[in-house]
C-alpha cells in the first residue's frame, strides 16, 4: 500500500490517508535525514552526525538501532509489502516511490510551471506554480529541531520555494494581475528582505498599478535592506529597473522599452565562464603547473579523450589556489568555457550532491530548468552529451570522495577535469585513468616569495632571519603563511619577530593562526574519519616526530600492527599523514599541535598516559637489545619492565639493529626528551644508555649531548644516583669531544663521586679510564698515569678481564706519549691477548691503535702500518667511525714514513671522508695532510664508490 511523505510542513506520514505513528523527536529526525537523501545508502557514522550534530552521545550507536528498528515497525506493516529501511554495505537506505514525497511533486509542478513561463505561455505556468506552492503547509520540517546538517539541506529546498514563490509572481504579472501579486510579493520581502528578484517584481508591479511614488519607495526599502544586511548596493538589474520606471521607459506590462544594451547581456548562453577569482599573489609550486600543462593543455591535434587531474593534499597546502591559478591561466584553451563547483566535501556545511552539481551545470550550458531530468543517471547524460562536441574545462573543487565525483565527468570529447580533494582519489586513477598530483607544503624558497609578495621586500629582508623563523613555525603551509602575511599587512609597523615569538611555543601556533580559522579547516577532514582512524590521529598528537613507524603507531593505539595498517591507510588517503618514505610516516607540525588538542579534549588524561608508556615501552625495549648488539661489552644496565602485549622490534643481527637506529635516531632523541619532561624519567634515562650505543661510536657528539643532558635532568628530578652518574659519565665524553675542557671534567669528576658513593667497583674502573682519557687529551700525562694504574688496580681487583684489559691498553698508551716506547708494547702487547682471548673486538682495535703508535715511535713503520690496518678493520666491524677516522690517520702518517706517498693518500683521503660526514673540522688539518703527498687533492675528497 502507497505511503505519502510530508516533508512541505510538519513531518508526517500517512497510508491510506491514515496517519502512521513516526515515535519520539530523535526517531523522526532519523526519518528525516533518510528522506533528504532517499535511495542512497548513509553510513551510521553520517546519521549520528545529522541527529546529534559533531559531538554524538556514547550510546548513539545503539539509539540510532532502537529508532531503526522503531521506524521500520512504522513504515513495514503488511506482510508482503518491500521493507521500506535497508540496512547495505554502505550503511541505511530509504526506498522511497515515484511520487510518495510532497516535495517531489512540488518540484514537479514547479519545473512544469517554469517551463510553460519560459515559452512564453504564463496562463499555462500560473496554475501548475499555484499548484506546487499550495502543497507547503509552513516551513519545512516545522517544529523539528534541526540540527546543523539537515538545516542545511531543508534551506536548498527553501531556497526552491522562494524561486517558485517569484516565478509565480512573473507569471502573474504577464496577466496582469498586478494588484493580487503586490500582497504576496510584500510578505515574501517582510521574511526575505534581501532578494532582489522580487523587489524587481514589486516595483513593477506597482507601476502597473499606477503607483510611481510605490515603487520608487520600493527601490529605496530594498536599497536600505541590501546595506544594513550586506553593506552592498542594489544590483545592475534593480538600479536599470528604477532608472526605467524613473524615466517612463516601462510599457504597460512592465516590459523596458529601452534599447537592447549589449554590454549587459553577460556571457553567451551555453558557454559558462564559472571560474571563481583567482587569489592574487601566486608563487611557486613550477612543477605542478608544467605537470598540468603537459596534462590538461587542450590541443586541437589531440584525440578526443577526457583528461583528468586530481590534486590531493593536507588542507590548507594550496589546493584550490593551484587549481584556480592554472585554470585562468588556460582559459583561453577552452573556447566552449568553464564549469565549476564547490563540491563542499570537508565543509561546515552539507557536501553538495552530484545531483544538484548536475543541475547548476546545466542550467549554466542552458537547459530550462523545465527540461533537466529527475534522476541523477538522466541527469547525466544529458550532460555529457552536451559536453561530447565541446571542449571545456571543469574544475571539481573541494570533493570528498571519488563517487561525488564520477557522475559529474564528461564521457568522450575534448573536455579537461581539474579534482581538487583531501583524498588521494585513488579510484579514479586507477579506472577513469586520471592523473594524480599529490601537493606538498611550500619549500623554504616559495615560502619566502609568499611573504616578500605580500609584505614587500624590503621588509622581509629587513627581517630576514624572523621571516626564516615564522616560515619553519607554519610548517611552510601557505594557509598558515598566509594568516600571517595578512595579519602583518594589516600592521605594517608591526615586527615580523614579534609574530615569530608568537609562533615559537608549539601548544599556541595554532591559537595565533585563529584568524583564519585552522583549526576549522583541519577539523574538516577530522569529521571524515572512521572512529579508530580518529582516536589514532588524537594519538599521534602524543608523538613527538619527526616520524614514525607503523610498529610505533601500533604502540601508541594498543592494537596489534595488522589492525593498525588500514588505518593508517585512511589517514594517508586524506593526506593527515604522509607515508614520505616506505613504512615511515610523517605528521605536518600544525596538525600535530591540532591532534594534541583534539587528545586533550576528548581522550581521559589515564587514557593518555597509558597511550604515552606504550609509546616509551615501544622504543626502549626495541632500542636497547640492538644497543647490546652494538656494544656487547657494554655493562648491562636495569630496564623498566617490558609491556608484555605490547610491539617491539625484533633485533636479530648488528646489521638489522644498525640500520634501525640509523632511522630511528631522530625521533629517539624527541622522545628520549619528551620522556624526561612528561614524568617518565626512567624511561628517558635508559633511552639515553641505549641510544649513545649508536651516537658515540659515529662521533654524533652534538646529540650525545644533547640525550645526555636529558638524561642527566631527568634522573635528578627523581632522585636516581646511578642514573645521574651514568649519564654524567656519558656527558663527560661528549662534551670532551666537543672541546669543553671544564665541563666535561667537572661531569667526570661527579660521575667519580657516584660511583664512590654507590661502591660499583666496575663502573668505577671504567670512569677511571675515561678520567685518564680526559687528562691525556688536556696534556696532563702524569695525572693520567695515576689515574690508569688505579683503574688498572680497581679491575684486577674485582677480577674484570675485560676492564683489566682495557686498563692495560690505557697505561701502554700513556707510556707511549711520555717516551716508555717498549713499556708501552709491553703494556699492549699483554691486553691484545687477553682481548683476543675474550673475543673483545672493539678493545683489540684500540689495543692495536696504540701498538701501531708505539712501534711507529720506535723506528718500524711497517710493523706500525700492520697494526693500524687491523685496528681499521675492527673499528669497521663495530661501525665506531670517529676511531676509525683518528686511526687512520695515523695509518697514513705510517705509510708516509714507509716512503709510500700513494698509500698514505688514500688513507687521509679515507679519513676525510669520515671526518665529512661526521662534520668534524678535523678533515681541514687531514686536508693539509694530504697536500704535502698529492698537492692536487687537497681540496674536497670524492665521496666513496
Amino acid at each position: 500500500m502507497p505511503l505519502h511523505f510530508d516533508l512541505l510542513g510538519p513531518l508526517t506520514v500517512s497510508r491510506d490517508g491514515r496517519p502512521v505513528a513516526l515515535g519520539s523527536t530523535k526517531q523522526q529526525l532519523v526519518l528525516a535525514a533518510l528522506l533528504l537523501r532517499p535511495g542512497e545508502a548513509i553510513s551510521a557514522k553520517e546519521l549520528m552526525t545529522m541527529v546529534w550534530g559533531d559531538q554524538p552521545p556514547a550510546s548513539a550507536a545503539a539509539n540510532l538501532r532502537t529508532y531503526l528498528r522503531g521506524l521500520r515497525q512504522a513504515l513495514d506493516c503488511t506482510a508482503g509489502e518491500r521493507r521500506r529501511i535497508l540496512t547495505t554495505p554502505g550503511g541505511y537506505l530509504l526506498r522511497v516511490e515515484p511520487d510518495e514525497r510532497d516535495v517531489d511533486r512540488f518540484d514537479a509542478a514547479a519545473a512544469r510551471g517554469r517551463a510553460a513561463l519560459a515559452a512564453g505561455d504564463p496562463a499555462a505556468a500560473q496554475p501548475e506554480l499555484s499548484l506546487a506552492l499550495g502543497m507547503w503547509r509552513g516551513p519545512a520540517f516545522a517544529g523539528l529541531p534541526l540540527p546543523r546538517l539537515l538545516s542545511g539541506r531543508v534551506a536548498r529546498i527553501t531556497e526552491r520555494r522562494l524561486l517558485t514563490e517569484e516565478d509565480h509572481a512573473a507569471a502573474r504579472l504577464a496577466l496582469g494581475e498586478a494588484a493580487q501579486v503586490i500582497p504576496r510579493l510584500r510578505a515574501l520581502l517582510d521574511r526575505h528582505p534581501l532578494r532582489q528578484r522580487a523587489w524587481a517584481q514589486l516595483m513593477t508591479g506597482l507601476y502597473q498599478i499606477g503607483d510611481i511614488a510605490g515603487a520608487m519607495a520600493a527601490f529605496q526599502q530594498a536599497r536600505r535592506a541590501l546595506a544594513e544586511e550586506t553593506g552592498m548596493d542594489p544590483g545592475p538589474e534593480l538600479t536599470r529597473l528604477h532608472d526605467d520606471i524613473l524615466h517612463h521607459r516601462l510599457g504597460q506590462q512592465g516590459a523596458t522599452t529601452r534599447p537592447a544594451d549589449d554590454a549587459s547581456a553577460g556571457a553567451a548562453p551555453g558557454r559558462p565562464q564559472q571560474l571563481p577569482l583567482a587569489l592574487p599573489g601566486f608563487v611557486g609550486r613550477s612543477a605542478e603547473l608544467d605537470l598540468l600543462d603537459a596534462t590538461l593543455g587542450a590541443r586541437p591535434e589531440r584525440p578526443a579523450t577526457v583528461d583528468i587531474v586530481t590534486i590531493s593534499g593536507m588542507a590548507g597546502v594550496g589546493k584550490t589556489t593551484l587549481a584556480l591559478h592554472w585554470a585562468h591561466r588556460a582559459a583561453d584553451r577552452f573556447p566552449d568555457g568553464q564549469l565549476y563547483v564547490n563540491l563542499r566535501g570537508y565543509d561546515d556545511a552539507d557536501a553538495v550532491s552530484p545531483a544538484d552539481a548536475l543541475v547548476d551545470f546545466l542550467e549554466a550550458l542552458g537547459v530550462p530548468v523545465g527540461r533537466i531530468p529527475s534522476s541523477v543517471d538522466a541527469r547525466a547524460g544529458l550532460y555529457r552529451s552536451l559536453l561530447a562536441s565541446r571542449r571545456m574545462l571543469v574544475v571539481l573543487d573541494n570533493s570528498r570522495d571519488a563517487d561525488q565525483v564520477r557522475p559529474l565527468l564528461p564521457g568522450v570529447g575534448q573536455c579537461a577535469v581539474l579534482v581538487t580533494s583531501r583524498d588521494q582519489l585513488s579510484s579514479l586513477t586507477v579506472a577513469e585513468g586520471a592523473r594524480p598530483l599529490t601537493l606538498e607544503v611550500l619549500t623554504a624558497a616559495e615560502s619566502t616569495r609568499l611573504l616578500r609578495s605580500r609584505l614587500g621586500d624590503d621588509r622581509v629582508i629587513a627581517e630576514a632571519a624572523a621571516t626564516s623563523e615564522v616560515i619553519e613555525s607554519t610548517g611552510r603551509l601557505p594557509l598558515a603563511l598566509s594568516i600571517v602575511a595578512a595579519r602583518l599587512t594589516a600592521r605594517p609597523t608591526f615586527p615580523i619577530d614579534a609574530v615569530a615569538a608568537q609562533l615559537r611555543p608549539s601548544e599556541s601556533r595554532l591559537e595565533q593562526l585563529a584568524d583564519g580559522d585552522v583549526r576549522r579547516i583541519f577539523s574538516w577532514s577530522y569529521r571524515a574519519l572512521s572512529t579508530e582512524a580518529a582516536r589514532l590521529l588524537r594519538l599521534l598528537g602524543l608523538h613527538p616526530g619527526p616520524d614514525l613507524t607503523g610498529d610505533a603507531a601500533a604502540a601508541l593505539l594498543g592494537r596489534p600492527r595488522a589492525t593498525v595498517t588500514p588505518l593508517l591507510k585512511e589517514l594517508t588517503r586524506l593526506h593527515l599523514l604522509t607515508e614520505h618514505l616506505p613504512e615511515r610516516y610523517a605528521l605536518h607540525d600544525l596538525l600535530r599541535s591540532y591532534a594534541a588538542e583534539l587528545a586533550q579534549a576528548s581522550d581521559l588524561a589515564d587514557e593518555r598516559r597509558a597511550a604515552a608508556r606504550r609509546m616509551y615501552d615501544h622504543y626502549l625495549h626495541s632500542a636497547h637489545p640492538g644497543a647490546v648488539l652494538l656494544q656487547p661489552t657494554w655493562a648491562a644496565i636495569e630496564l623498566e619492565p617490558p609491556m608484555p602485549a605490547n610491539v617491539h622490534v625484533p633485533m636479530p643481527d648488528r646489521v638489522v639493529a644498525a640500520a634501525w637506529f640509523h632511522a630511528e635516531h631522530p625521533v629517539l632523541l624527541r622522545v628520549l626528551r619528551q620522556a624526561a619532561e612528561t614524568g617518565f624519567e626512567r624511561y628517558a634515562c635508559q633511552l639515553a644508555w641505549a641510544l649513545a650505543a649508536y651516537l658515540a661510536p659515529r662521533g654524533m657528539f652534538q646529540e650525545q649531548l644533547a640525550a645526555q643532558q636529558a638524561a642527566l635532568a631527568a634522573a635528578q628530578r627523581i632522585g636516581d644516583v646511578r642514573a645521574q652518574a651514568q649519564a654524567s659519565r656519558m656527558l663527560a665524553r661528549a662534551l670532551m669531544r666537543l672541546g669543553d675542557q671544564h665541563a666535561a671534567e667537572h661531569h667526570v669528576q661527579r660521575a667519580l663521586e657516584l660511583y664512590e658513593q654507590l661502591e660499583d667497583l666496575d663502573s668505577l674502573a671504567l670512569i677511571l679510564r675515561q678520567y685518564t682519557e680526559h687528562c691525556t687529551q688536556y696534556g696532563r700525562l702524569d695525572e693520567a698515569l695515576k689515574h690508569s694504574a688505579e683503574a688498572l688496580r680497581v679491575s684486577q681487583l674485582i677480577g674484570n678481564r675485560y676492564a683489566e684489559a682495557r686498563a692495560l691498553n690505557v697505561k701502554g698508551y700513556l707510556h707511549a706519549l711520555t717516551g716508555d716506547y717498549h713499556q708501552a708494547v709491553v703494556d699492549c702487547a699483554e691486553a691484545l691477548a687477553q682481548q683476543e682471548a675474550i673475543d673483545d673486538r672493539v678493545g683489540q682495535a684500540a689495543t692495536l691503535d696504540s701498538l701501531g703508535f708505539a712501534y711507529h715511535r720506535l723506528g718500524d713503520p711497517a710493523r706500525a702500518a700492520a697494526c693500524y690496518e687491523q685496528s681499521v678493520q675492527r673499528f669497521q666491524e663495530s661501525a665506531n667511525r670517529y676511531h676509525e677516522g683518528l686511526t687512520l690517520v695515523r695509518l697514513g702518517e705510517a705509510r708516509e714514513a714507509m716512503a709510500d706517498p700513494p698509500a698514505a693518500a688514500e688513507a687521509w683521503q679515507r679519513a676525510i671522508r669520515i671526518y665529512d660526514d661526521l662534520g668534524d673540522p678535523a678533515a681541514d688539518v687531514v686536508r693539509q695532510l694530504l697536500a704535502r703527498v698529492a698537492p692536487g687533492h687537497s681540496g674536497p675528497v670524492t665521496p666513496a664508490g
